[in-house]
């Protein structure tokens, strides 16, 4: 498909859009400390939740206008049924290049094998402890070893480089940082048959959950220290906001790929090429802001494509140049993140 630059997805500084990421449900399976209050999330109505016809439909429509990736997210985005079909519609698109999958990997198992013949590149997955009783206390009652059997179908399954995401919490998890990059080198206990690459993300405060922040310097400072962190310019698929560089340990052989995620320390924002659809249609241009139309509410009232394009050109134009969140103080990101799809 051609791109039309009459149309294309260009805010008023000048940053083009070609990456979405798509909330598919609100719905997890888990209630990890950083994304989810205590006592739950109230789910939407299922009739509020986009159908998948109406999601393949917003990308048809902004594929000519520059989108070519789409990464599924939730809540987990493997609760919603028929997800296989989904990836198909979505790789079959006319100007999709890469689909690829945000999830938790409960469940990934018996799925990474169907997902993958239906066209799906690679996932991410959260792991933010090897202990499975941190784990558990982490994600409020999550199984590690479910996880760490939907991160070997991955690797089974060729969806690499299978991305590992660790949302690093001071005086929660950041005793990990050195032992989850040592699971991850060659024969480690996270490592496979296709590369294996461990991001660290800064925490980032969402409305009343505020932990304290590691910065991604101090993150790399602690791995310097413990082997050797050399800078990697190499190229990932689907490459998004974080740095690279390969650690080698002190002592052992091999090396692994690391990535930092700093949205609070080190932004990002200037670059920022992509937006996110919330479960409910709505297309957030940014975490920190969330006051945009409902997509949904225009294709079920019979808008054409022309109309829909338009209030999505409109909704990018209007992005802001940035956040607000800092690591101390500052706005708290708004929403709650298994609605935003991270």
């Amino acid at each position: 498909m051609s791109f039309n630059p009459d149309t294309a997805l260009v805010d008023r500084h000048g940053r083009l859009h070609t990456y979405m990421r798509v909330s598919v449900t609100d719905r997890c399976n888990f209630r990890c400390v950083y994304c989810m209050p205590a006592e739950g999330h109230a789910w939407l109505p299922r009739d509020e939740v986009l159908r998948f016809e109406e999601i393949v439909r917003i990308v048809r429509v902004m594929a000519p206008s520059g989108l070519r990736r789409v990464r599924l997210t939730g809540g987990e985005p493997l609760l919603r049924r028929d997800l296989v079909d989904l990836v198909a519609e979505l790789v079959a698109t006319p100007g999709i290049d890469d689909v690829s999958m945000t999830t938790n990997a409960f469940g990934l198992a018996d799925l990474a094998a169907p997902l993958a013949r239906a066209g799906l590149r690679r996932v991410n997955i959260s792991i933010d402890s090897l202990q499975p009783e941190r784990f558990a206390a982490v994600t409020r009652g999550g199984k590690l070893a479910s996880v760490l059997d939907g991160i070997a179908a991955a690797h089974a399954a060729g969806l690499g480089p299978v991305k590992l995401n660790m949302v690093v919490m001071r005086g929660v998890n950041d005793d990990e940082i050195v032992p989850l990059a040592e699971a991850c080198l060659p024969g480690g206990a996270l490592a496979g048959a296709v590369e294996t690459v461990l991001r660290f993300i800064e925490y980032m405060p969402f409305e009343g959950r505020w932990h304290e922040n590691v910065p991604a310097k101090e993150i790399r400072e602690r791995l310097a220290a413990a082997g050797t962190l050399t800078s990697d310019s190499g190229t990932i698929p689907g490459v998004g906001p974080a740095t690279y560089a390969r650690w080698m340990p002190a002592h052992g052989t091999g090396s692994v790929r690391v990535g930092f995620i700093a949205p609070l320390t080190e932004h990002f924002c200037a670059l920022c090429n992509r937006l996110r659809l919330l479960v409910d249609g709505h297309l957030r241009t940014c975490l920190g802001y969330e006051d945009t139309p409902s997509l949904r509410d225009l294709l079920r009232s019979g808008g054409s494509d022309a109309e829909l394009l338009h209030a999505i050109a409109a909704i990018v134009r209007g992005k802001p140049a940035g956040h607000l969140a800092e690591t101390e103080g500052g706005t708290a990101f708004e929403g709650v993140m298994t609605s935003i799809g991270g």
